[in-house]
């Protein structure tokens, strides 16, 4: 069985979402500048961004892959 995909992109919205870990979502930081935002665990953390207008920001989506990566290699 595969597990769904950490990345979920809406082309209807151009929005973004990548998830890095599950768990509870303890507060939201917003980075309007960016147009996104982080979702913050109980333990101050990230746990997942939620990106607006994604095609116009490669480098947040470049963020956001490089902590799913690394986060992924160190849970493996």
């Amino acid at each position: 069985m595969t597990s769904p995909s950490p990345v979920i992109y809406d082309p209807a919205t151009d929005s973004m979402y990548i998830t890095l870990r599950e768990g509870r979502v303890a507060h939201t930081v917003i980075h309007d500048d960016r147009d996104f935002a982080v979702d913050i665990g109980e333990d101050g953390q990230p746990m997942g961004y939620d990106i607006q207008f994604a095609s116009r920001h490669p480098d947040v989506i470049a963020e956001g892959l490089q902590l799913l990566q690394r986060d992924g290699q160190r849970a493996a």
